[in-house]
C-alpha cells in the first residue's frame, strides 16, 4: 500500500491552521528584533561578531553595518553573464562497473549594443580510479569513493572550472558576471565526517585553483564571481544580530543557545527567524543588504584570504536571494556594484530568478527519462562488448514487482 493521502492531508491542515495562529505574534516579535537592532551601531556589532566561533552558533562577521539597504548601481551600458550549472548521475551500486555522468550545462548571454547568446551542454562519464577515488597522498590504502555527497562536492568544483574556461572565453573588453547556482562554500566539509585530505582535494586541488583563475582575470578587466541561493533559510544574520544584542558571557551563551534559539533575553527575541524574514522587511526590490562575512569552519580555515566568502542579501522582486562573492569581489567596490546590479538585472529579465541560471539549469538537467536512457546505452555497450550487464537481484525486483 503506498502512501495514504487522506491521513496526509489532515495532517497538513493541522500543520498550516497552526502556523497561521502564530502568525500575528511572529509578527510583533520581528518588528521589535528590528528595532533592537536598528540602535546597534557599525563599531559595535563589528566587534561583537568579529570572533564567534566558540559560541553554539554560526554568526557573520558584520563588514559594512549590522543592518542596512543599498539601492541597485546602474548596469554598463555593455556587458556578460556567464552562468554554468551541473547534474550527475551517480555511482549505481546495482550495476556491474562503477562510474558516474557529470553534465554541465552554460550559457553566455551579451547584453548591451552587441546582444548575444551562446548555449552549451559539456558531459563526462567519470571511470578512472583516480576520478572514482579521492586517495590519501600520504597513505594510499585511504581512500573515499566518490559518490552521495562527495560527488555533489566535485561536481561543484567542476562547475566553477567550467565557468571558468568560460569566462576566458567571453569578449576582452566587455565587464564580466561569473553565475553559479547555490553556494560557495563547501557546507558538507564543515562536519567530521570526512578526512582532511577529501577537504584538501576538493577546495585545495579543485575549489581554489578555479577561483584564482576568475580572480586573475579581474586584474585586466572588471570580472565578478557570484554565487546565487534562491529562498535560502540561512540564519547567519539573525544570529549577528543575537549576538550583538547578546549581553551575557560565553558560558551563559555555551548552556542557553542552539543555532535556531536561545533560552534567554534580549536574546530569545531572534528565535526562529531566518535571515530572509529580516530582509523581507528592509529591502526595495532591487536593494541589497549590507556585505557580511561568513563564518563557516569551511571557509575560515580552507580558503585563503582573497577568497574568503561573503554574502549579502537581494530583494530580487518576487524573493530574498542570498548572493555569495569571494573576498576580493567583496572588497573591490566596482565588483561589488556589478555583482550587485547585474544579478538583480538578471532577476528582471527571469521573472525573479537570474535568467543566466535557468538557462544553464535547462542545458544541464538530467532527466528521468535520461536516466533510464544512460542506464540501457550503458548496458548495451557491455553486452556488445561480451561482458556481463547484470545488475543485482534487488534492482530486478524493483523493476519487474510481483502485483
Amino acid at each position: 500500500m503506498g502512501l495514504d493521502m487522506g491521513q496526509t492531508v489532515l495532517q497538513l491542515d493541522q500543520f498550516t491552521q497552526s502556523v497561521r495562529g502564530d502568525s500575528d505574534a511572529r509578527e510583533q516579535r520581528l518588528t521589535a528584533l528590528l528595532n533592537s537592532a536598528a540602535g546597534i551601531d557599525p563599531d559595535t556589532a563589528a566587534a561583537k561578531t568579529g570572533d564567534t566561533k566558540e559560541r553554539p552558533y554560526l554568526a557573520a562577521e558584520v563588514q559594512e553595518s549590522l543592518l542596512g539597504a543599498y539601492p541597485p548601481p546602474e548596469t554598463p551600458a555593455d556587458w556578460v553573464v556567464a552562468g554554468v550549472d551541473g547534474s550527475h548521475i551517480d555511482v549505481d551500486r546495482h550495476l556491474p562497473v562503477a562510474c558516474y555522468l557529470l553534465n554541465f550545462g552554460g550559457c553566455v548571454l551579451t547584453y548591451g549594443s552587441k546582444p548575444d547568446a551562446t548555449l552549451f551542454s559539456e558531459p563526462h562519464l567519470a571511470t578512472a580510479p583516480e576520478e572514482l577515488y579521492i586517495s590519501n597522498p600520504k597513505d594510499e590504502n585511504q581512500e573515499e569513493l566518490v559518490s552521495g555527497t562527495i560527488l555533489g562536492l566535485v561536481r561543484s568544483v567542476k562547475e566553477l572550472e567550467t565557468l571558468a574556461n568560460t569566462v576566458e572565453q567571453c569578449p576582452p573588453d566587455l565587464p564580466v558576471l561569473g553565475l553559479v547556482d547555490g553556494s560557495l562554500v563547501m557546507w558538507p566539509l564543515s562536519s567530521q565526517t570526512y578526512r582532511s585530505y577529501v577537504s584538501d582535494e576538493i577546495i585545495g586541488e579543485g575549489l581554489l585553483p578555479a577561483m584564482k583563475r576568475l580572480e586573475k582575470l579581474s586584474d585586466s578587466r572588471p570580472v565578478a564571481l557570484a554565487a546565487y541561493v534562491s529562498y535560502p533559510r540561512s540564519t547567519e544574520v539573525v544570529n549577528a544580530v543575537r549576538c550583538s544584542l547578546c549581553p551575557h558571557d560565553l558560558g551563559v551563551c555555551t548552556q542557553s543557545c542552539n543555532n535556531r534559539r536561545s533560552t534567554q533575553q534580549p536574546c530569545s527575541g531572534a528565535n526562529d527567524f531566518l535571515d530572509r524574514d529580516l530582509f523581507q522587511e528592509l529591502l526595495e526590490p532591487g536593494w541589497r543588504s549590507p556585505v557580511y562575512k561568513t563564518n563557516s569552519s569551511v571557509s575560515r580555515e580552507s580558503y585563503d584570504e582573497a577568497n574568503k566568502v561573503h554574502f549579502f542579501y537581494v530583494n530580487a522582486g518576487e524573493e530574498i536571494g542570498r548572493v555569495e562573492v569571494p573576498q576580493w569581489v567583496a572588497k573591490n567596490e566596482t565588483l561589488l556594484s556589478l555583482a550587485h546590479g547585474l544579478v538583480w538585472d538578471q532577476c528582471q529579465r527571469g521573472q525573479g530568478y537570474p535568467v543566466a541560471i535557468s538557462e544553464s539549469h535547462e542545458q544541464a538537467v538530467i532527466n528521468a527519462g535520461d536516466r533510464r536512457v544512460f542506464r540501457r546505452m550503458l548496458t548495451d555497450s557491455l553486452e556488445r562488448q561480451g561482458l556481463s550487464a547484470a545488475t543485482s537481484q534487488k534492482d530486478r525486483s524493483k523493476r519487474s514487482p510481483w502485483v
